[in-house]
């Protein structure tokens, strides 16, 4: 691993990145169509969702912990495997409980994905320059996504227009090219991430199973121990309540002003694909936004932009006015989220970097499921604005948040030399837990 230099770890990193998205991007045209193709209705369909939000929530920290004690490698390939293996499902599906089995295994692969490859690329690129600013690999990541997701949207929805391919009906097109392209990124994984692992095998397996739970519970304990830390992980906690504004409350509020649910269906298509064009374009924003203002400062005004733009949508008149709002919340969050992502990894060494962002991700998932529950609710007996406003005042105040970390890193900073890129202050840093000798914290 060390022996890669940093552009080379950033494009490997952006290239898995990218082929790890794009089957993701085909699928979501279709996978809710095919579904009731195949017989499902809505409300099945709602129930078979369910099992990857559980499978997820169970599974997200103890992954995490695994990859940690295993290695990264391993278990990406394990997760990227069982995504394929819920693709050939799907292809074929035709039935609830099958539908069931795809998604619960889509929450294993979620489970077991969320995070590896992203420690995999700040550990390498420190390996070949402690000094590296790996923040704006995380940025041109999230443009990768936006990118990925936009143009596997628009080809999912080109071979949808060309098919039936004979005996394949023109909605099973999509999945067959998705299973196509998650073969390739599969091959190229074990191609390009190189990662150097303390030993193999049956035994480093069975150490790895003991030692994940050890993992897991010294991440949590982290968080007892920076202030810092415990501040970027409650920022989750107001992300995952308010995002339910722009991905559920969204198409409501669009039929609202349209009139016509059918139209604002027909405008939302092209407009999610817009959307992560401009993810992309705010994730291309992050080196800029480094320079000028650093990670901090930064994340807390785009967390308050990001409000600014939900309430824009929940009151702005006209179908026009609603999108060019949802079009500057994505741009918003594509450049929030590199920002927050690399505060988070300033605060926690390798040994226990994809355990603490399987920690900050599990925040999402009951926030989200509250702010489900509180906004679809709050819409029903008063409106939809309003809960649009609620949900926007709620991701606007996480902006204090990012306080610990912005005075951490003013106080690391040289008498007199700004910080460009923020960086914790020794006692803000996460410290390896005294009974793991053989994980020293790494010196930055």
């Amino acid at each position: 691993m060390s022996a890669l230099s940093v552009r080379q770890v950033r494009f490997r990193y952006l290239t898995l990145y990218g082929l790890r998205w794009l089957p993701s991007g085909l699928m979501m045209p279709v996978m809710i169509l095919l579904m009731q193709e195949r017989g499902l209705s809505l409300s099945q369909i709602g129930l078979v969702a369910t099992a990857q939000g559980l499978v997820v929530l169970a599974l997200e920290l103890p992954t995490g912990g695994f990859a940690d004690a295993l290695g990264r490698k391993p278990v990406l390939a394990a997760a990227w495997v069982i995504g394929l293996i819920s693709l050939v499902i799907f292809a074929v599906a035709d039935s609830f409980w099958l539908f069931f089995l795809v998604w619960a295994l889509q929450g294993v692969y979620r489970a077991l994905d969320s995070g590896p490859l992203e420690s995999w690329y700040v550990d390498a690129t420190l390996a070949a320059d402690p000094d590296a600013e790996y923040e704006r690999g995380l940025g041109h990541a999230g443009t990768v996504i936006g990118l990925a997701i936009g143009a596997g949207a628009l080809l999912g929805g080109g071979l949808v227009a060309l098919g039936p391919v004979g005996p394949v009906s023109a909605l099973t097109l999509p999945v067959l090219v998705a299973i196509v392209l998650h073969v390739v990124s599969l091959v190229a994984l074990f191609v390009l991430l190189a990662e150097t692992r303390p030993a193999t095998g049956a035994a480093a397996l069975r150490a790895s199973v003991v030692e994940a739970p050890r993992m897991v519970g010294q991440a949590i304990g982290l968080l007892r121990r920076s202030r810092v830390l415990l501040a970027l992980v409650a920022v989750e906690l107001f992300w995952g309540f308010g995002m339910v504004t722009f991905e559920s409350l969204l198409p409501i509020r669009l039929s609202e002003v349209v009139g016509n649910a059918d139209r604002a269906a027909a405008l939302l298509g092209p407009a999610g694909s817009a959307a992560w064009l401009a993810n992309a374009a705010g994730a291309a924003l992050t080196p800029l936004l480094l320079r000028r203002l650093g990670a901090a400062p930064a994340a807390a005004l785009l967390r308050v932009l990001q409000g600014v733009t939900v309430v824009g949508m929940g009151l702005l008149a006209g179908p026009v006015g609603v999108l060019v709002a949802y079009l500057a919340c994505y741009t918003v969050h594509g450049a929030s989220n590199p920002l927050h992502m690399g505060l988070l990894h300033r605060q926690v060494d390798g040994p226990y970097r994809t355990s603490v962002i399987s920690l900050n991700s599990m925040m999402g998932q009951p926030a989200g499921a509250l702010g489900a529950l509180v906004l679809t609710t709050l819409a029903d007996r008063s409106s939809v604005s309003l809960a649009m406003l609620v949900g926007g005042v709620v991701l606007a105040l996480a902006a204090p948040l990012y306080l610990p970390a912005w005075r951490a890193a003013r106080n690391a900073a040289p008498a007199g030399q700004p910080s460009q890129v923020d960086q914790p202050e020794s006692g803000d840093r996460a410290a390896a837990p005294a009974d793991l000798d053989a994980a020293p914290a790494q010196a930055r």
